[in-house]
């Protein structure tokens, strides 16, 4: 009988334990502000690419997430403080952050690209020579071009972000703009009637982005790799991107 007991007891505390871990939730941050990554909604509510990524890998993984839009200033801070679990936000992979979080393999190439409309002869960066430029004010983009331009060249012209760089293409007061190719993607299939194309070009860094966890949070990270493996290999990913940008899915690097 009392071998039973235990056998019973031993088993509750066995499927509580089990229940609990099913349970559990993690705190998501990530910047409201990036359309199409991260963006609030009309319900103040997060969406975008980089919502739908993490909502398919916790399902996948099967955990839950509370989403909480969170500043992009001090957004790292919040991992080695506890308030947040994971941080999603158009994180570009870097050498300098790696020093302070942890990051996952990479769910996103984040390399810039020139976007011309659809009728530009212009294919690489080398032929925007004699062209208006716009760029983002101390940008990858703007960094290569001034490089090819000459970094006081009046052929280009600074903007603070990327939408109202693209308005300025869409109204001709610029020939061609280079910006991160995510969010111009998203406005050329936002903005169908623009009739706008991308120009990749070597010259520009490959980069990718990651979601991050704290240092010596392995167990969670490993849980993260695991399910972005999972949604790559069942199509989830692919499904995810198309709604997003185009049907050019990316090769993303291995686990």
């Amino acid at each position: 009988m009392l071998k039973s007991l235990i056998f019973t007891g031993c088993l509750l505390s066995s499927l509580i334990t089990s229940a609990y871990a099913a349970q559990t939730t993690y705190v998501v941050g990530s910047g409201g502000t990036y359309r199409p990554f991260e963006y609030e909604n009309s319900q103040k509510q997060l969406e975008g690419f980089d919502i739908d990524i993490i909502k398919a890998i916790a399902k996948a993984e099967d955990f839950d997430i509370k989403l909480v839009n969170t500043p992009w200033e001090g957004i790292f801070a919040t991992l080695n403080s506890g308030d947040r679990d994971i941080i999603i936000s158009g994180i570009t992979i870097t050498d300098k952050r790696k020093a302070m979080v942890a990051f996952s393999a990479p769910y996103f190439p984040a390399e810039q690209s020139i976007v011309v409309p659809e009728d530009s002869k212009v294919d690489s960066v080398a032929a925007l020579k004699g062209q208006k430029v716009g760029v983002v004010n101390s940008s990858t983009g703007d960094i290569v071009v001034s490089n090819e331009l000459g970094k006081n060249s009046t052929d280009i012209k600074r903007f603070d972000n990327t939408p109202l760089m693209l308005q300025e293409l869409a109204e001709e007061g610029i020939g061609a703009a280079v910006g991160d190719v995510g969010v111009v993607k998203y406005y050329i299939k936002s903005h169908p009637e623009k009739a706008l194309k991308l120009v990749p070009d070597a010259k520009f860094e490959r980069q990718y982005f990651g979601i991050a966890v704290a240092k010596d949070n392995t167990g969670l990270l490993g849980k993260i790799n695991a399910g972005l493996k999972k949604i790559v290999a069942d199509g989830t990913y692919a499904k995810i991107y198309e709604t997003w940008f185009d049907k050019n899915v990316p090769t993303l690097p291995a686990n």
